[in-house]
């Protein structure tokens, strides 16, 4: 059976407080934090989707960003399969959570987020910012 790969985009989004990241209420991962995020619709350009995903989930308007890399995120148990583009951005504004799908947002310290189990390969993600931004 043929299962096309989903395509969706990601941010870490740098402050003072240090990053943000959301509380997922939905499946897959639901309960678990992870960068804010999601789906590229179809023809869509990648930049306007994490432009449009960011304002929904977090109410943040991004003022710059730049590519961090892509990752595969394949976990077969949940019938997940996607290619995550993600973005290192700043953003202003007011934080309003998107109640559909965040729980809570919350800013996290490096030292918090080393220790934390991240939905999806945020893991891998923030591991790779932490190491080229953050040194």
């Amino acid at each position: 059976m043929y299962k096309p790969v989903k395509a969706t985009v990601g941010a870490v989004i740098e402050g003072q407080k240090g990053m943000l990241l959301a509380l997922r209420n939905h499946p897959p991962f639901e309960g678990y934090w992870c960068l804010p995020g999601g789906h590229i619709e179809f023809g869509e350009k990648v930049d306007d989707a994490l432009y449009r995903e960011i304002r929904e989930e977090t109410g943040l308007t991004i003022q710059e960003h730049r590519f961090l890399g892509y990752f595969t995120e394949y976990f077969p148990d949940l019938d997940w399969h996607a290619v995550a583009l993600m973005f290192v951005v700043s953003a202003g504004g007011s934080e309003v959570r998107q109640e559909s799908e965040v729980k809570e947002l919350r800013w996290f310290s490096p030292q918090e987020l080393r220790q934390m189990d991240l939905a999806f390969m945020h893991g891998e993600v923030v591991a790779r910012y932490l190491a080229e931004f953050r040194r």
